[in-house]
């Protein structure tokens, strides 16, 4: 009994009591919990974050790229079109210098084949004409003369060759007097009116204005211009001489003397003294005439009327020299061809030029112009016969046989 009484016995646990206390033991266990749940979703929040702007900082990159790449893309395209449009011009500027080339050639070979047919017409005629000679030796002679006279003809006519116009002349006699034919009487006849009528021409002396013109071109470097700095002695004025005073004394005193001996025979001699005076005077006035020319030669003025021949500077100067030679050889050509108007249009500018920039009070500058002016009055023209009458003699020859 005593022990069953201080033993408690504990009561039985309800249903109710139990539902109670697993509801507070999972709500114990739900607040639990809690913190390390919300921990995991901000872990995992961040973890999208951060995973969110690595595909935005890739997106970025990518986009970066792409945009650089474009960019490249876009500057290559642009350089390949531009460098496709200088390639089309240098092919257009290519294509137009061969086409230009084309039609250059074609012209040529056009050119080429006239001057081939013509060559070939021309030798068919020379083919026609050395058959046509082979058929008798006289007609090749009288060819062989003809085209002599012909020649010295034109010769005669374009540049005046009287003396290969006789020769021609003579030479064409001389065949024909071999053969002792009266059929070229007539011809003979004719070349001998022409041998005279160039016989009686006037003789022009070409070698010798020839040679004056040379001796003018070699002066020209010589001659003074208006522009040199050196006073140039004119040729008309002679230099003033200066006169010793002994000699001038001398010769003052001779006179004198003579004159007193004249006048009064018994008079003495003048005095040392009368003697040195006179000679002091004379040598006074020489030194200051001396001086007064020495003064005068520091200021002078000359009159120019072209004030350009004053302002030439060296180079210029040296091609007024050059262009004057120029002018004299060209006279010297239109000389040997015998072209009278160019002749004398060359040596009225030449004449012009040295009035216009030489010092023509110049010695050297004078004879030059002496010098052209008697090239400048030659006469060259001479009414020159032709040698119609022998080709039309020599021509209706053949003509009729």
């Amino acid at each position: 009994m005593t022990e069953q009484q201080s033993t408690p016995q504990l009561p039985e646990p309800q249903p109710q009591a139990s539902q109670t206390a697993g509801a507070a033991a999972s709500q114990a266990s739900y607040t639990f919990t809690a913190p390390d749940g919300t921990a995991a979703l901000r872990r995992r929040q961040r973890a999208q974050t951060v995973l969110l702007l690595l595909v935005i900082a890739g997106l970025g990159a990518q986009w970066w790229v792409s945009h650089t790449e474009l960019r490249d893309l876009r500057s290559e395209v642009a350089q390949r079109l531009q460098s496709g449009d200088n390639s089309n011009n240098e092919l257009k500027g290519v294509l137009k210098a061969v086409q230009e080339s084309t039609k250059e050639l074609q012209s040529r070979v056009s050119v080429l084949d006239s001057k081939q047919a013509e060559s070939q017409s021309q030798q068919l005629a020379l083919e026609q004409m050395y058959q046509d000679l082979n058929k008798n030796r006289d007609d090749w002679a009288l060819s062989e003369i003809e085209e002599v006279l012909s020649t010295a003809d034109q010769q005669l006519e374009l540049a005046g060759n009287v003396q290969g116009a006789l020769i021609a002349l003579q030479n064409a006699d001389k065949s024909l007097s071999r053969s002792d034919k009266p059929q070229f009487i007539a011809i003979r006849r004719a070349l001998a009116r022409d041998i005279d009528r160039l016989k009686a021409l006037p003789t022009v002396d070409i070698p010798g204005i020839a040679v004056r013109l040379d001796s003018a071109i070699g002066q020209i470097d010589n001659m003074p211009l208006l522009v040199d700095e050196k006073p140039v002695e004119s040729a008309s004025e002679p230099k003033p001489q200066r006169v010793s005073p002994a000699v001038a004394g001398k010769a003052s005193a001779a006179p004198a003397k003579s004159k007193a001996a004249a006048a009064v025979p018994e008079e003495a001699p003048a005095s040392a003294w009368s003697q040195w005076l006179a000679g002091a005077r004379e040598t006074w006035q020489s030194m200051s005439t001396e001086m007064w020319a020495e003064l005068r030669q520091l200021v002078r003025i000359r009159e120019v009327q072209t004030p350009e021949a004053i302002l030439l500077s060296p180079g210029q100067a040296y091609f007024v020299r050059e262009n004057l030679k120029l002018r004299l050889l060209n006279a010297r050509l239109a000389l040997l061809s015998r072209n009278e108007f160019a002749f004398r249009n060359d040596l009225a500018s030449a004449q012009d030029t040295i009035a216009k920039y030489f010092d023509t009070r110049a010695k050297q500058v004078q004879t030059t112009q002496a010098l052209l002016k008697q090239v400048q009055g030659s006469n060259l023209a001479i009414q020159l016969p032709t040698l119609a009458e022998s080709l039309n003699a020599v021509r209706n020859y053949k003509a009729r046989h």
